[in-house]
């Protein structure tokens, strides 16, 4: 049985992390494992619209960073992922704090997966909540001198 690299897990995580877009988003991919992922963000005056509360977009894109994380660690070493079809409800307004975006991946396939996640303010209230379908991009993996993967 294969058992995701720790030395790949840190270097996956630093360079999610140091990426323009998360950077820009302030968001922090916390952990990864399969089928798992947990992204957060602290709330600040740029994520919000103008009635003083978090836009709906920093809510899905944590949706879609949660999804994604969570269905890539079941793709061989070369493949990258692309997220498909994004569905969520927002279920209560978030206003300070931190936001915690816990990814599910409901089932993996070759070519296309399936994954949930839902966002949780500081005091634990789901937020958020939505499902993605992820398509497997073979050939465009991240390359990192780790192996991806040990064997158990």
């Amino acid at each position: 049985m294969l058992s995701p690299n720790p030395a790949y897990i840190g270097a996956l995580i630093d360079v999610v992390n140091s990426s323009p877009f998360p950077t820009h988003m302030r968001m922090q991919l916390i952990a990864i494992a399969f089928d798992h992922a947990v992204v957060s963000l602290k709330i600040d005056t740029c994520h919000f619209q103008p009635y003083g509360i978090v836009h709906g977009g920093v809510l899905a894109t944590l949706i879609d960073t949660a999804t994604f994380w969570a269905a890539y660690l079941r793709l061989p070493g070369d493949d990258g992922l692309v997220n498909i079809d994004l569905k969520l409800n927002y279920l209560k307004p978030a206003g300070e704090g931190m936001l915690t975006a816990t990814g599910r991946c409901i089932r993996a396939g070759r070519s296309l997966s399936y994954a949930e996640a839902g966002v949780s303010d500081a005091d634990g209230n789901l937020v958020a909540h939505g499902t993605s379908t992820l398509m497997a991009l073979p050939g465009k993996g991240l390359a990192f001198k780790e192996n991806k993967f040990l064997d158990d």
